[in-house]
């Protein structure tokens, strides 16, 4: 998000060459969003989680540089901590046009960021399969980079409020699942049939076959303020994926749980993060989340080993130990109120710390 160095609030309108000047910087690696105040940034491709920290770094830098050289800052988080939503511009293109008059108010709360991680796995069925399983382990990635506690200046009392406001959305939430690739193609064509859709990018699910890539694409992430935790979550979403592959090479699978029941640890996850643990649902009990993420990196030892990011998927402890960037960030307000500062002036110095840490590579 673009924000105003002085003050911290949200760029209402950006100026008309910053896009220009970025993409002549960093070309298809970014582009515009829904509102002006926000841009976003897309590595290439990767063979390593280390390959995929450095492409990150280097996007922004570019383009807090690029910001800065038109007075302007960058805050990576999923909200941000004052802003009004109402207050935005929408970014001039025939897409968002569209998008805005077709979702009306729903779409005018959209003042939110997400991460997307891309797993390339080529064949089509097993796309689909590997979709069906991996819904489990949604909540728990979404715990992990929870980054939007404040909404409209306020406490929200949720550790990832975006989800609320994307929860508004039509075609959100966890994916159906399906028996083969046929089977998604058939369905969504009904959609784009009818003319309620275009094509299938216009499917928002948590997890989704992409449209444009050979890859299953991880949504349900906030989009961690952190690089590290960032790339940390990239990296165990990897692992699971082929942890979930390395099973069906045996002849096993990952038990496949009805949504209405990841739903609730769905739930948990965006209005808790890992405070108050998740439900094991082979146990049939909340349990704590270290515990659950302990068993996880167990789990994918093996596929951290080959794929050699140890040390990233680790960090997920660090992350656990010190607080996601929505711990960090009320921790931040809560101590500059106690000492003594009002609500705006405590929220300014949430969006210092958001500046600050965005950058710190």
């Amino acid at each position: 998000m673009l924000v105003n160095p002085d003050g911290g609030d949200l760029a209402r309108k950006v100026p008309r060459a910053l896009m220009p000047a970025m993409r002549k910087r960093l070309g298809n690696a970014v582009s515009p969003e829904f509102l002006q105040a926000q841009v976003e940034i897309g590595t290439p491709v990767c063979k390593s989680a280390g390959e995929a920290r450095r492409a990150l770094a280097e996007l922004r830098g570019e383009v807090a540089e690029v910001a800065a050289a038109h007075d302007l800052a960058i805050i990576a988080a999923s909200t941000h901590p004052f802003a009004d939503a109402l207050d935005q511009h929408i970014t001039r293109k025939e897409r968002y046009r569209m998008l805005a008059e077709d979702l009306q108010a729903v779409v005018r709360r959209l003042l939110i960021s997400g991460m997307h991680v891309h797993v390339g796995v080529e064949d089509d069925d097993l796309r689909i399969d590997l979709m069906n399983q991996a819904s489990y382990i949604l909540p728990h990635l979404l715990a992990l980079s929870t980054s939007s506690p404040f909404w409209n200046g306020l406490d929200t009392g949720l550790k990832s409020y975006r989800l609320s406001v994307w929860n508004e959305l039509p075609r959100t939430g966890l994916p159906h699942p399906f028996d083969t690739f046929s089977d998604f193609e058939r369905h969504v064509a009904v959609l784009v049939k009818t003319g309620i859709i275009e094509d299938a990018t216009k499917i928002w699910w948590d997890l989704r076959p992409s449209a444009r890539y050979p890859t299953l694409e991880m949504r349900i992430a906030d989009l961690c303020t952190t690089l590290n935790d960032a790339v940390c979550i990239a990296a165990l979403f990897q692992c699971w994926l082929r942890r979930l592959y390395r099973l069906r090479l045996s002849n096993q699978r990952w038990r496949q749980y009805a949504n209405w029941m990841i739903n609730e640890n769905r739930w948990r996850a965006h209005r808790y993060g890992t405070d108050r643990g998740l439900i094991d649902f082979g146990r049939g009990a909340i349990v704590d989340y270290a515990e659950l993420l302990g068993e996880i990196l167990a789990d994918t030892r093996e596929d951290a080993e080959a794929l050699g990011c140890e040390e990233e998927v680790g960090r997920a402890r660090r992350i656990l130990k010190r607080g996601t960037s929505a711990h960090r960030q009320l921790r931040v307000y809560r101590e500059a109120r106690d000492d003594g500062m009002e609500r705006e002036q405590a929220l300014g110095k949430v969006v210092d710390w958001l500046r600050m840490e965005t950058l710190r590579f």
